[in-house]
C-alpha cells in the first residue's frame, strides 16, 4: 500500500467493485450519465467528517440540479457507517436543518479503492487504526461523465472541507464545457467569465456581443447559467 497511484487530471478514473450503504456498485456503471464526486473521510465517528458528511447531505438538491452524484468513502465497515449515519442526522438536525444522508458510502476495509486513488494518510502518524493501518485523508475527485477526472483535492485529516468551494468548481467546469470561456479568480454563479483565448474578436462579436476588452489576451463577458 505505499505505492503511490498518481492519478491526474484528464485521466480515466479507475473503475471498481464495492460495497456500500447502499448496496454494491460497479462505479462506471453507478455514475452513468451524471457527473460525480469521490470523496474520501479518515473514519466514521470523528468530528470533522460528522460536519462534513451533514454539510453533504444538506446540499443534496444543489448537486441533483447539477447532475451530480456523490459518494463518500473510507476504511470502516458498512454496519459502522449505518450506525453513524444516525449521529450525522441527529448532529444536523440540531444545528443546520434537516439532515438526512441518502448518498452511499463505500466500505473499503481492506483499503483497494483508497490505494487505487491514492487516498491513504502517509503524512499524520496519528491516523491509523489499531494495526497501524492509515486511514484515508480528506479527497475529493470530481468526475465527468465521460468518466474522466476532471478535479482532485487533498486536505489533511485536521482539516474540513469547504463544500462551497467544490460546488463552484462543479459550476465552473460545466460552464466551460459548455461555453468558450474560463472562470478568473474568485468566481462564482453570476458573475462576468473570460472569454477563452482560442475565441477570435471577431468571433467574440458574434458570441459575446456584451463583452469587453481590458487587455489583448483578457476579455470577459456576462454568462447566464441554468443552474
Amino acid at each position: 500500500m505505499s505505492q503511490r497511484n498518481g492519478l491526474r487530471l484528464g485521466d480515466i478514473a479507475p473503475d471498481f467493485e464495492a460495497e456500500t450503504t447502499a448496496g454494491p456498485i460497479k462505479f462506471h456503471d453507478w455514475i452513468g450519465d451524471s457527473w460525480a464526486i469521490l470523496f474520501s473521510h479518515p473514519g466514521d465517528f470523528t468530528p470533522v467528517c460528522t460536519t462534513e458528511l451533514g454539510e453533504v447531505a444538506r446540499r443534496a438538491e444543489d448537486f441533483k440540479k447539477r447532475n451530480v452524484k456523490v459518494i463518500g468513502i473510507s476504511a470502516d465497515d458498512l454496519q459502522k457507517h449505518h450506525d453513524w449515519v444516525k449521529d450525522i442526522n441527529k448532529y444536523g438536525g440540531e444545528t443546520t436543518g434537516p439532515t438526512d444522508v441518502q448518498f452511499p458510502i463505500i466500505a473499503d476495509g481492506d483499503r483497494k479503492i483508497a490505494t487505487l486513488y491514492d487516498m491513504l494518510d502517509y503524512q499524520d502518524a496519528t491516523n491509523r487504526d489499531a494495526k497501524g493501518l492509515p486511514f484515508t485523508i480528506r479527497t475529493v475527485f470530481i468526475i465527468d461523465p465521460k468518466k474522466t477526472i476532471r478535479l482532485t483535492l487533498a486536505y489533511p485529516a485536521a482539516v474540513g472541507r469547504n463544500f462551497d468551494e467544490i460546488v463552484r468548481v462543479v459550476d465552473a467546469l460545466q460552464a466551460s464545457d459548455k461555453h468558450r470561456i474560463a472562470t478568473p479568480v474568485n468566481w462564482k454563479q453570476g458573475d462576468d467569465v473570460i472569454i477563452h483565448v482560442g475565441v477570435s474578436q471577431e468571433e467574440a462579436k458574434q458570441i459575446f456581443p456584451e463583452h469587453k476588452v481590458h487587455l489583448p489576451y483578457l476579455r470577459t463577458t456576462p454568462l447566464k447559467l441554468d443552474v
